[in-house]
């Protein structure tokens, strides 16, 4: 396929995204940008959850991960189903109650601003890095595939991608992108889907055949027993459960969405049902990675070192042209999704947690927005820069950083969530960013020295469980606070 076809669907596609953009962008004030003016259908929430949640690790990381692990990333979906259930009974009822617009003002009132900010903090930091990884994994095909062909330089590419983004979130924030995100969900379902049928075409594959060659699959196993091992089912289940309930429950970038449904029940089916479709669409991608190497097989195509390479290159070089095209955008969908809403969060949370702007009609002033707008910008520039900091590792599957990353960033706020929500314990406000600072650096001791210290034990994604009991733990044995912090309401 050629670069300019290539960068010719991507135009076509992002044209399509300015007007969804310029419609919902009209008049769009505070309300809009941070809730939606609570207004959004659940069922859009949950379908454009697809995009935002998959991204471009699923799109190319997850297919060819197969390779290294099987399917045992479904065993991660299955708690994630689990965890979003605890979201929708938990979380979102305690969310609506207190009215809130950033999640991190219910540390506020129940800890005092120290907490509210290193929850905001650890949040920032988490979504940075997790944005930067999913949307460095989408580019980096990208640029292989289109730019180096025309010699452009990788930051400059990026660039681009960055201003495309910042140009239809600039205005609408979330009420523009409940939209948007289901209209990219929609491709990136598409591009899984028609990528399968193709590959089941050249194979000479029915849709039975091609189930059946998957259950056949060398990589097919499932459920792992090995309590040793990083691919554990209990260790992975679990993980999973904890893992959505962070990433998703305790993300401003995630519940934002959720909050902008008119009321509680709605926002509540919302995540219910998304929990189902996760599943799905995740075994429909671990099918396709099955599928990608038994044609590889078959057509004695050596497969890339890099697993992240085997879906485009197979798509992009030997399925043909409308393989080809069904991929691009695809992955296109997948580029813009992994970052878009999280600009839009940042600029949230930053705004009403850490600079403590009021909510309501203070939000609409001239000062208040033009604050916001240089934040949205200045949010772009550092997710520019922390994808040029990833271009300087090298990982053979990205999927592993992203939840990596988590289970350090992730743990502190999940510690401070539980013991917030499960006592009634009193911690010394100006103590506990220091606290939450140190719990992932005791995480990371014991995890170099896991296997020495535990009989080969190795950790993997419940790292994050025990990170965030020693920042509970850390915060039990903290000095008490004298003073009740005064509850504060929406957006604080």
């Amino acid at each position: 396929m050629s670069p300019i076809l290539i960068l010719g669907c991507i135009a076509a596609y992002f044209a399509c995204l300015l007007g969804i953009a310029s419609v919902t962008g009209r008049n769009a004030g505070s309300a809009a940008y941070y809730l939606g003016n609570k207004q959004s259908p659940w069922y859009v929430v949950a379908f454009g959850l697809i995009g935002d949640s998959l991204s471009g690790v699923t799109f190319i990381s997850v297919p060819g991960a197969v390779g290294l692990t099987h399917f045992s990333y479904l065993q991660v979906v299955l708690g994630y189903m689990v965890g979003y259930a605890i979201i929708a009974a938990v979380l979102l009822p305690l969310y609506y109650r207190l009215n809130l617009t950033s999640i991190y003002g219910y540390l506020l009132g129940r800890f005092g601003r120290h907490a509210q900010r290193t929850g905001a903090a650890f949040f920032l930091v988490a979504r940075l890095l997790g944005a930067g990884a999913r949307l460095y994994l989408a580019a980096s095909v990208i640029q292989t595939f289109v730019f180096d062909a025309w010699h452009v330089p990788f930051w400059l590419s990026v660039t681009a991608i960055i201003a495309l983004i910042l140009a239809y979130t600039y205005r609408g924030g979330i009420r523009t992108l409940v939209w948007t995100d289901t209209f990219q969900s929609t491709f990136l379902l598409l591009g899984v889907v028609l990528s399968i049928a193709v590959i089941q075409h050249e194979l000479g594959l029915g849709w039975t055949g091609a189930w059946r060659a998957v259950a056949d699959s060398p990589y097919s196993d499932v459920f792992f027993w090995d309590w040793r091992g990083r691919d554990y089912f209990w260790k992975q289940f679990l993980s999973g459960v904890f893992l959505a309930v962070v990433m998703t429950g305790l993300d401003q970038n995630s519940m934002q969405k959720n909050l902008s449904c008119p009321n509680l029940k709605e926002a509540q089916k919302n995540l219910y049902w998304f929990g189902v479709i996760v599943v799905l669409v995740n075994a429909l991608f671990l099918g396709l990675g099955a599928l990608l190497y038994a044609y590889a097989s078959a057509k004695g195509i050596a497969t890339p070192q890099r697993t992240d390479q085997l879906f485009p290159l197979l798509a992009l070089q030997h399925l043909g042209p409308f393989a080809a095209v069904v991929f691009v955008i695809g992955l296109t969908a997948a580029t813009f999704s992994s970052a878009d809403s999280v600009l839009t969060a940042l600029t949230t949370s930053f705004c009403l947690d850490l600079l403590g702007m009021q909510d309501g009609a203070a939000l609409d002033s001239r000062s208040a927005v033009r604050t916001r707008h240089i934040t949205h910008v200045a949010f772009a520039v550092l997710l520019l820069l922390v994808i040029l900091g990833f271009r300087l590792v090298d990982r053979p599957a990205i999927i592993q950083v992203v939840l990596d990353l988590a289970t350090y960033t992730y743990g502190p706020l999940m510690g401070l969530f539980v013991l917030g929500m499960m006592s009634h314990r009193r911690v010394s406000d100006r103590w506990i960013p220091i606290l939450c600072a140190a719990s992932p650096a005791i995480c990371w001791w014991v995890n170099a020295n896991s296997k020495r210290w535990f009989r080969g034990y190795e950790f993997g994604f419940e790292l994050l469980i025990l990170n965030a009991l020693i920042t509970m733990a850390l915060l039990w044995a903290a000095p008490r606070q004298r003073e009740t912090p005064r509850l504060e309401g929406r957006g604080a």
